[in-house]
């Protein structure tokens, strides 16, 4: 396992590397000693594009550890473009099963590669923000960053 921790406009972020894929991007860490990785490099590349506003898609071959209902959450988040949301009723009717919005919440919180796999797009039935790994603030930030107008 590789791991590189990056400086951003939101604070530190720690990516993680398996097999040549991305398999985690999680809040905080201590810049240090990163491992040498084209690419780690290459994902840093694509998020700081993305916090200097010229990135609106990330090409990174991706593997979330999961569940075989977490992951099929989690493709479906990738599928909300940039500048959009989504609730947790409409991704759970992606993923075929209308009811399950509590499970496609939980299925959001263990999101292990934030941002990349974008669910701070995923907001409430009622267009409020809901839980994020990162609070609130972050989230918020996040959708302002892509242009999302918030109530």
């Amino acid at each position: 396992m590789k791991t590189r921790t990056i400086v951003s406009p939101i604070g530190a972020l720690t990516l993680t590397e398996e097999a040549c894929q991305i398999t985690g991007l999680r809040f905080g860490g201590a810049p240090g000693a990163n491992d040498v990785s084209p690419l780690l490099d290459e994902a840093e590349a694509q998020l700081q594009a993305y916090f200097a506003g010229v990135r609106t898609t990330f090409d990174l071959p991706l593997a979330p550890k999961g569940t075989p209902f977490q992951r099929a959450v989690w493709d479906a988040l990738r599928a909300i473009p940039f500048g959009e949301t989504r609730t947790y009723a409409q991704i759970a009717a992606a993923v075929g099963n209308p009811k399950a919005c509590r499970a496609v919440g939980m299925a959001n919180n263990r999101n292990p590669i934030a941002i990349l796999i974008p669910c701070h797009r995923v907001i409430g039935a009622n267009g409020s923000l809901t839980g994020y790994a990162g609070g609130l603030a972050l989230k918020k930030a996040l959708l302002t960053l892509e242009g999302v107008s918030l109530a």
